[in-house]
Parts: structure tokens; C-alpha cells; sequence
């Protein structure tokens, strides 16, 4: 893409369909002119007076207690710099996103328009009283350190400049882990510091809390090393002023134990690595560019432990992984402040979290086999699921035994499992199935691409490095819709129809013929049919001449299935082929099958699509809860169709005793673990968490994930083929872009999983 056209698309990223990225959302019915006379006059005074009576009843009738102000003088945006308070606004709206996103939390972003650092500290300590935490953002130094300290003094409630502590929380836990597998001792390292800014400062001075002598730290700014005959530092800086006169980077990594950078990049060169001890430990967090290049530090020092601000890397410090949990720790006990001690336990849960067994989603949605302690993770990764439950827990139980904690946790399993289910809300398996895909990415064929939104999802797939896409259409309006989009990239494009694919058309033609002209398929039809793209698409995939295939954009799905099931073969032992949509809930994800293709199974058929749903499932990497849904509860039914389900649970409980699997069922008792629990304890979901809900005929199931899709705005993805022997995947007609997007992302994986199916039993024949 090129830098209009990225110019372009995040603009109306953050202007549709409305302006920004957060809104207000009523938690409370509204619907009635009672409701109304509840939330408002008169029914609101009576809260009113009884916060009146005690201000900490302020937390029992109010969102105070989960409600955090993001707040900027918008002086050091991110790479932008002093842009002012109105420019920093999509910024502070974007940590608002994240707080919501991975804790739950409910921001108001506000941006004060003043430089003075008074006017600044009395406006913050005015509005307070809204809030139960304040996050300090993009405020330059050395102002930002007076503000901060003069709030975490005056005011009663959790306050945290994120921008110097989230990174120093973060890089101490990964360097307390560093150090343990460098077998280094931390009061004798030598540390080398890249920048002197906010942030580098506050990575130094929890380092010197952790037990780094101040006196080894040598420290750089844009001038040169702090040295004791500088006059032209700040007293914060000064702490770190070693040595009479000043030394050049190069000299002073000679020896250096430890590397942290946060600075600019390509700062430090191979040879200044090689001068550094054995085991050398290189945080080089500039971001985009790091401080020294990933792949030539790697290969400079097989013995290096490095981390990085990116992705895209091993050990990516990340302050999302610490900004969320902390308030959310700090707030639900009613903090008032977040101190030393509180940091210091982010510190170490982060750490320990790290030394623990990797849950497998995460393994899958990072591509590896199994993420272990070592060199390449020393820190747990951003989509790690366990981070809200072990990180605010440590942080609130170091604010109750620091006295710092007004509302004090009782119940700390009932806490955690409170925390878990603050995830539900978020679409994190979206980003898990995009991170997964990324990991090995596989060429896909758009069959519809002279579709503009069609190929805006393949340009989208293509720069985010999901899959290569693979172009079919007309030649002609592909190449003018991507002028249009400002899709430069040189892809593949194919137009099956042209003289030029007449060689492929007829090799795909005789392929296609070979293994069906014994089931009534004549050469001619073959040959017609390959001038139609999802035949020709399907071929490519049957050839190996691309890894999976999506269409259905512009056609009616079955339509767009019928040629796939008469060109691919179904998965070996797979007797019907059916489909399930991953709905995005409140609760979390759920899958409903069977949603595009079987109109009434049988019994048998059920069973079947209860397993192949299962084994998608735990492609995702989660554990199948399943509920064979009717109108009907354990038989309060004799109908037909509930007697069906009651069959299919029967074989299943017989034949797979492992899985959890349950029904006839109705779906209020499957959905409700308390209504569930109260009336049928026998049943084997009792106690789970049904994530899965297989309905009696695809009517019932194709309304629900519809309907669900429609009123409650659920994401969905799908329909998701199973049983397929080739990974193709058919879009719903006239789907979103990010729909096809993440339809292809299920593409690349499936290809994934079954090329390491493909592997394994090469191997073990």
C-alpha cells in the first residue's frame, strides 16, 4: 500500500461509521418511564444522599470503581512530539481501547490544554473526584516526573505515568529472568543505558530497586554519557552520572553485562556487541527500528538473551502487558495510590508467569510447538489469557499489604474467576487466529477479486501478513480497482477465461476429468468448467498451485458449495461435510454448528458434526464444552426431533466418554451455569462452560448465528467448512471485509494444520 493510500485508510478507520474509537454505553434499562425515573429524577437522589452520608458509597451506586481518566497535555505523542492537546486525542482514545480490551476497564480520555505544570496538577486533582484511577500519558519530561509525584502525593486514588513505569515494569520482569538464565548476579552487572528520557530513567531506577548498583550504570543521551563534570542534566539524571568525563558508546559496552536502549536505532554495531561479557543481555526497545538489528545480533552472539519493542520478535516488551492489570489490581481493591511495592509485584508475576507451562492456545496462536523458559521467551506474551489473572491479583495483594487498599479481596479464587470472565467481552481469538496465521503464511486465491471489497480484504491479507493472495477475475477491473485502493503490491492475478490460461485450463480439465469420468463427468463439461473461477480455484488447490481458496462474496452459498464438493475430496474418514460459525460473544467465543449445509441430520449425522465441530474448536486452542441444543430438556420430550438429539448424545457418551458433551438440552439451561447447575447437577456441562452448540437441523442454527450476528453485533466468522480434505472456505453472500478477512485467516490455518497432518503421517509411515 502505498503512503496516500495507508494515509487514507487510517483516517477513515478513525472517522466511520462514527467519529473516534470509544462510546458511552448504558449498563442499566432505560426502556420504561420508570427505568427513567430511576436513573434520573426522582429515583436518583436516593443514591445521591446516601453518598452524601459516607463519599465511599461513591463506589457502591456510581462506575467510579472502574472508571480511569487517560490524560495528556498532548507534549510527547508517541514519535510526533508537542502536537498539542486536540492531535493527542486519537492516541489517548487508543490506550482507552486497550484498557477495555484487556481488562475491562472504562476510560474517559481527557486532554488538558496547558504546558504549566501547576494549571496541569490543579486540573487533574479538580476532576478526580470522577475517577477511581488516573493514567498519566504523553507528557514530556522533565515535567512529567512533578506531575506524577505531585499527584500520587495529593491525590486518594491510584495514579501511574504508564510511559516511564509500564516499560520499566515490563523489561524488569524480563530482566530478573534474563539474568537467571545468564547466571548472573544483579548486584554485579555492568549496564550500559541508550537514552536518558523518561522512560530510560524509570527503567533504571526500578533496576536499582531490583538490586543494580547505580554506580555500574553508564548512561546515554542525544549528548553523550552523563558524567559527574556535565552541567547540562537534570537532577534525576544525575544519579547516574558516573565517571569524570564522558565515553563513547562503544567504549563503554566493553564488559557490559546488559544493553537497554531507548533510543533511536542502529545505534549500536556488531563490533560494540561482541565487546559486551559473556551472555550479554540486549534490551533494544526502539521502536520500529531497534537499537541493533534482531537478526544480526542473533547471529553476532549465539550466546545473546535480547528483547525488543516488536512483535515480530522474541521477547517483545510490551507495556500491555502490565498498564491493564496493574489498575485493574489497583482499583478493585480501591488503591490509593499505586506504589513501589505494587510495582514491584507486577514485576515478579510477570516474570514467574513466564517460568510456568504455556497454555496451548497461546502456543498455537504464536506458531510454535511449545513455548518454553529460555533465551527466545523470557516474558509471557501479550495474547497470554492467564495475564489479568496473575498480574492484578499480585498487585492488589501488594496494595493490602502495603495499607495502601480501602476495599480489601476476601475470596481470591472467586476474584480470579471474576477476572477470567472480564475476558468474554473482547474479540482476542480475532487476533489470535490473524497472530497464528502470520506464523506460516500460506497462498490463498480470492476467486472473486474483481469485487472492490473482495480485493480490499486481499490487500489486507497481503500487508498484514496473513497469506500471499492469489488474484481471480477479470484482469482488467482488478488492475483499476487496485489503482483505486492503492494496492501496489505485484500479486498474482489470473483470469481464467483468457487465451493465456488456456494450457492450465486444459491440464486442470483432464486432471479433473481423470477422477470423475467414472462418475458420469464427460471431458467437455470438464473443460467448460474450468472457465469458471471457482472450479479453476478449487483445481489450483487440488494441484498445489495455491494452499487454500475463498469465494462466495457475490454468489449464493450454494451455488459456490456445489463445485466445491464435486472437485474436493472430503477428508479421509469423513463421511458428510459440515459447517460452524465462531460467534464473538460477550461471554466469549462460541461455535454453532451445523450453519450452511446439512438441512436435517440424522442422529448419526449429529454426532458427527458434534465431532469435527470439537476438533475446530480445539484448533483454536480451546477445550470443547458442547451442547446438543433442542426445545426439549432430558427427555421432557418424545418428539422425533428431540429423541434425535437425545441419540446423538447417547453415541457420543458411548464412544467418546472424554469429551464434554451434553443434551437434549434447551439453550437458556446451556448458556446459564446457574439455572444449569440448580436443575440438572447430573449433567456433564454442569460446572463447564459451554463454548460450543450443536443444533438439531441447519434452520435453527443458521437463524441463531445470524440473529446473533444482526442484534448483538457479534463478530462472526464463518461458515467454517469441516470435513474438507483441502482447506476451502466460502463466504456468506455480500460479507464485510473484515468478515473476509478473517475467513481467510481461517484458511491459511487450516492449510497450516493440515500440512502438519500431511507431515506427521509422511513421518510415521
Amino acid at each position: 500500500m502505498n503512503k496516500y493510500s495507508k494515509r487514507r485508510e487510517a483516517l477513515l478507520y478513525h472517522a466511520k461509521p462514527s467519529p473516534g474509537k470509544i462510546e458511552v454505553v448504558p449498563t442499566k434499562a432505560y426502556a420504561t418511564q420508570r427505568d427513567l425515573s430511576l436513573a434520573y429524577s426522582p429515583g436518583v437522589a436516593e443514591p445521591c444522599l446516601e453518598i452524601a452520608k459516607d463519599v465511599n458509597n461513591v463506589y457502591k451506586y456510581t462506575a467510579k470503581g472502574n472508571l480511569v481518566a487517560v490524560i495528556s497535555n498532548g507534549t510527547a505523542v508517541l514519535g510526533l512530539g508537542d502536537i498539542g492537546p486536540e492531535a493527542s486525542k486519537p492516541v489517548m482514545e487508543g490506550k482507552a481501547l486497550l484498557f477495555k480490551i484487556f481488562a475491562d476497564i472504562d476510560v474517559f480520555d481527557i486532554e488538558v490544554d496547558t504546558k504549566d505544570v501547576e494549571k496541569f496538577i490543579e486540573t487533574v486533582k479538580n476532576i478526580a473526584p470522577t475517577f477511581g484511577g488516573i493514567n498519566l500519558e504523553d507528557i514530556k519530561a522533565p515535567e512529567s516526573f512533578e506531575i506524577e509525584r505531585r499527584l500520587v502525593e495529593e491525590l486518594n486514588i491510584p495514579v501511574m505515568h504508564d510511559d516511564q513505569h509500564g516499560t520499566a515494569i515490563i523489561s524488569s520482569a524480563a530482566l530478573l529472568n534474563a539474568l537467571e538464565l545468564a547466571g548472573k548476579k544483579i548486584e554485579d552487572v555492568k549496564v550500559v543505558v541508550s537514552g536518558a528520557g523518561s522512560a530510560a530513567l524509570a527503567c533504571a531506577n526500578l533496576y536499582v530497586l531490583l538490586g543494580i548498583n547505580p554506580e555500574n550504570v553508564i548512561m546515554f543521551d542525544r549528548k553523550g554519557s552523563l558524567s559527574k563534570n556535565r552541567t547540562d542534566i537534570s537532577e534525576m539524571q544525575r544519579k547516574y552520572a558516573n565517571g569524570e568525563k564522558s565515553v563513547t558508546l562503544e567504549e563503554a559496552l566493553v564488559g557490559a553485562d546488559i544493553f537497554l536502549g531507548l533510543s533511536s536505532g542502529d545505534v549500536m554495531s556488531a563490533e560494540m556487541l561482541m565487546q559486551m561479557a559473556e551472555n550479554p543481555i540486549v534490551f533494544a526497545m526502539a521502536n520500529p527500528i531497534p537499537e541493533i538489528d534482531y537478526h544480526l545480533a542473533v547471529a553476532t552472539r549465539k550466546d545473546i538473551i535480547m528483547a525488543t519493542g516488536r512483535s515480530d520478535f522474541p521477547n517483545q516488551v510490551n507495556n500491555v502487558l502490565g498498564f491493564p492489570y496493574i489498575f485493574r489490581g489497583a482499583i478493585d481493591v480501591r488503591a490509593s495510590k499505586i506504589n513501589e511495592e505494587m510495582k514491584m509485584a507486577a514485576v515478579k508475576a510477570l516474570a514467574l508467569l513466564a517460568k510456568e507451562t504455556v497454555p496451548e492456545q497461546v502456543n498455537i496462536a504464536y506458531g510454535e510447538t511449545k513455548l518454553v523458559f529460555g533465551r527466545d521467551y523470557i516474558i509471557p506474551k501479550p495474547f497470554d489469557p492467564r495475564l489479568i489473572s496473575v498480574v492484578a491479583p499480585a498487585v492488589a495483594k501488594a496494595a493490602m499489604d502495603s495499607g495502601v487498599a480501602a476495599n480489601p479481596i476476601q475470596d481470591w479464587e472467586k476474584y480470579r474467576e471474576e477476572l477470567m470472565e472480564r475476558l468474554g467481552s473482547d474479540n482476542k481469538m480475532v487476533r489470535l487466529l490473524a497472530n497464528r496465521a502470520k506464523t506460516d503464511p500460506k497462498r490463498v486465491v480470492f476467486a472473486e477479486a474483481d469485487h472492490l471489497d473482495v480485493l480490499k480484504a486481499a490487500q489486507i491479507v497481503l500487508e498484514e501478513k496473513i497469506g500471499t493472495p492469489i488474484l481471480l477475475g477479470n484482469r482488467e477491473i482488478i488492475l483499476e480497482l487496485k489503482e483505486e485502493l492503492g494496492f501496489d503490491a505485484d500479486v498474482l492475478i489470473i483470469d481464467p477465461k483468457t487465451p493465456e490460461e488456456d494450457e492450465r485450463r486444459l491440464r486442470y480439465a483432464n486432471s479433473f476429468w481423470e477422477a470423475r469420468r467414472r462418475k458420469g463427468t464427460s471431458l467437455l463439461d470438464a473443460q467448460k468448467w474450468m472457465r469458471e473461477r471457482n472450479y479453476f480455484a478449487a483445481m489450483m488447490v487440488n494441484e498445489g498451485e495455491a494452499d487454500a481458496l475463498v469465494s462466495g462474496y457475490s454468489r449464493s452459498y450454494p451455488s459456490v458449495v456445489k463445485p466445491m464438493m464435486q472437485l474436493i475430496d472430503k477428508a479421509p474418514g469423513v463421511s458428510r461435510i459440515a459447517t460452524t460459525n465462531m460467534m464473538m460473544t460477550k461471554r466469549g467465543p462460541i461455535f454453532l454448528s451445523d450453519t450452511a449445509i446439512n438441512p436435517n441430520p440424522t442422529a448419526d449425522e449429529l454426532a458427527k458434526i458434534a465431532l469435527m465441530t470439537a476438533k475446530t474448536v480445539r484448533m483454536f486452542g480451546m477445550e470443547p464444552v458442547i451442547a446438543m441444543v433442542s426445545f426439549s430438556n432430558f427427555g421432557s420430550s418424545n418428539d422425533a426431533g428431540a429423541r434425535k438429539v437425545a441419540e446423538a448424545v447417547a453415541y457420543l457418551h458411548k464412544y467418546y466418554p472424554d469429551l464434554i458433551v451434553d443434551g437434549e438440552i434447551q439453550a437458556d439451561f446451556a448458556l446459564n451455569s446457574e439455572m444449569l447447575q440448580k436443575k440438572f447437577p447430573f449433567s456433564k456441562l454442569a460446572g463447564n462452560k459451554v463454548n460450543t452448540l450443536i443444533f438439531p437441523n441447519l434452520e435453527a442454527a443458521n437463524i441463531n448465528y445470524k440473529m446473533l450476528k444482526e442484534l448483538d453485533k457479534s463478530v462472526s466468522i464463518g461458515p467454517i467448512m469441516m470435513g474438507m480434505d483441502k482447506p476451502v472456505h466460502i463466504f456468506q453472500l455480500g460479507a464485510s471485509v473484515e468478515e473476509m478477512v478473517n475467513m481467510a485467516a481461517v484458511a491459511v490455518v487450516d492449510a497450516q494444520e493440515k500440512e502438519k497432518k500431511q507431515k506427521s503421517i509422511k513421518v510415521n509411515f
